[in-house]
């Protein structure tokens, strides 16, 4: 869909569909109001006769409406104006979209970022409306024969603004526009399956990726090149499968030359089977999402690049399936790391701390600023913090605020966990330096004191998206998270911007 910034007045502009916001109780938005004028009443008699509340969630569209250019007006309900916060306006955009797109109009018009938003400024609510309207017209269907899709549906929408706020939303609609193509990158590579979307698959999305930008370099690293660095404990996980591992590695160099980079490490498990741990068979399609947070990686680097961030930042993916075979781990098997540390594998299933693991110890060649992990690592965070918010979990205080300040205002919020020295001796063994679960108890916790253990030359923090990464049931796709919190992160270390 293609975004453009306007200043109309709602009532004369000639629009397939004028989207206009009102609130409880039958409370209309100053552009509304312009419109009502326009049109001698028609809105106030609508509401009047209780067409409509202006509750969250309601829409109303009115077909050739008199007095006006239009050929559709739709009214989106806001809820009450004390409640209307950045959430609830995404929820209005998204809602607003998914209607549009239904009725017939090719192009529309929206004046809901000029609603008051309690915490949200102009450049946020341009943004927030190009992200929430590509996102909520997102549909999965390129392997399906036929699509689902209108025969008419909307391809240009409209942000009004108010004059003097032009060119602060010209900046917001870009930024906007390359988060949410980030966004949609992930979810694609999300919704694919196994079969297709493979760890050479992924090495591969990563090398077109590359081809985006001079500044952005890849590299991908086979078998024989992991066996050589030591990387044990990533090897074993992709012991079982006939499908080889890959390590792959983007460079965006963005910044000046010696500053120090954010190094992003996404698991990338193509399909997780549990291995000789095998998983319960249902819903086990769903493990196709094991691979959640390479695809943010991949999204977010696709974000950097079509914003140019002025910002040095590394992607490292572990990829590989894990599957059962005759040569696969056995619970019980030894494995070393590329940091030198041994590993008992009690249970084959918790392999994407054991992928990490190599990953960020391969991570310290970079001298990084600082390291975040982005992984689907634990059913243990779905229980906890349900599928509303990542865990997050850090070695440095300061780093984790800042990414909790960056999920706040992405709308793609964390929540901080303690990892505290106490929960470390559940990872005790008697044969190895350490196992690769530690019990039933904090399950979310005592992965991340795994992770930790090689993480000690940096800055380093967790974010553990089980619970946020896909959806399930009738509404079953991934979700894209957490592009915008990591890219939000990104551009607020960028100094000159």
């Amino acid at each position: 869909m293609k975004f453009t910034i306007k200043h109309e007045n709602p009532g004369t502009v000639k629009s397939g569909c004028v989207i206009l916001g009102v609130f409880e109780r039958r409370k209309l938005s100053d552009a509304a109001s312009r419109f009502d004028r326009t049109t001698r009443g028609l809105l106030s008699k609508l509401l009047k006769d209780g067409e409509m509340d202006g509750k969250a969630g309601q829409t109303l569209l009115v077909h050739y409406p008199r007095g006006a250019k239009c050929e559709r007006a739709l009214l989106v309900g806001c809820g009450k104006t004390k409640d209307f916060n950045a959430s609830a306006y995404r929820k209005a955009v998204a809602s607003a979209a998914q209607v549009a797109n239904s009725c017939g109009a090719s192009e529309a018009i929206s004046f809901l970022a000029e609603l008051d938003v309690s915490d949200c400024d102009s450049y946020h609510k341009v943004r927030a409306q190009a992200e929430a309207s590509q996102g909520a017209l997102y549909t999965p269907d390129e392997l399906k024969s036929k699509k689902s899709r209108p025969a008419r549906q909307l391809r240009r929408l409209a942000i009004n603004v108010a004059a003097d706020d032009q060119q602060t939303a010209q900046q917001a609609l870009a930024d906007g526009e390359a988060i949410a193509d980030g966004v949609e990158m992930a979810r694609t590579l999300g919704n694919l399956p196994g079969n297709i979307c493979t760890p050479t698959y992924l090495a591969t999305q990563a090398r077109e990726l590359g081809k985006s930008s001079k500044q952005l370099k890849v590299s991908v690293m086979d078998t024989a090149g992991m066996k050589k660095l030591g990387m044990g404990a990533l090897l074993s996980v992709a012991i079982g499968s006939d499908e080889p591992a890959k390590l792959i590695t983007l460079e965006y160099s963005g910044g000046q030359t010696g500053d120090k980079p954010v190094v992003l490490v996404g698991k990338g498990v193509t399909f997780d089977s549990g291995g000789i741990s095998i998983k319960p068979s249902a819903a086990m399609d769903e493990m196709k999402y094991d691979m959640c947070g390479a695809a943010s990686v991949l999204g977010t680097i696709k974000a950097c690049v079509a914003m140019g961030l002025p910002i040095n930042v590394v992607g490292v993916i572990p990829a590989t399936e894990n599957l059962p075979g005759g040569r696969a781990s056995k619970p019980g098997d030894i494995v070393t790391s590329m940091s030198g540390q041994s590993i008992e594998v009690l249970n084959t299933d918790a392999e994407g701390r054991l992928i990490l693991c190599d990953a960020l110890t391969y991570s310290d060649r970079f001298n990084p600023g600082v390291v975040v992990d982005i992984a689907t690592l634990t059913g243990a965070c779905v229980i906890a913090l349900g599928s509303h918010a990542a865990g997050l979990l850090s070695n440095n205080d300061a780093l984790a605020e800042d990414l909790l300040a960056a999920g706040k205002t992405a709308g793609d919020r964390a929540w901080h966990l303690p990892l505290w020295d106490n929960y470390q001796p559940q990872l005790d063994s008697n044969f190895a330096d350490m196992a690769n679960i530690g019990g039933r108890e904090a399950g979310t916790i005592t992965a991340a004191c795994f992770l930790s253990r090689f993480t000690k030359k940096y800055r380093w923090a967790h974010l553990d998206i089980a619970g946020v990464a896909w959806k399930g049931g009738k509404e079953k796709g991934a979700t894209g998270r957490p592009v915008s919190l990591l890219t939000q992160f990104l551009i607020n270390r960028c100094s000159d911007r």
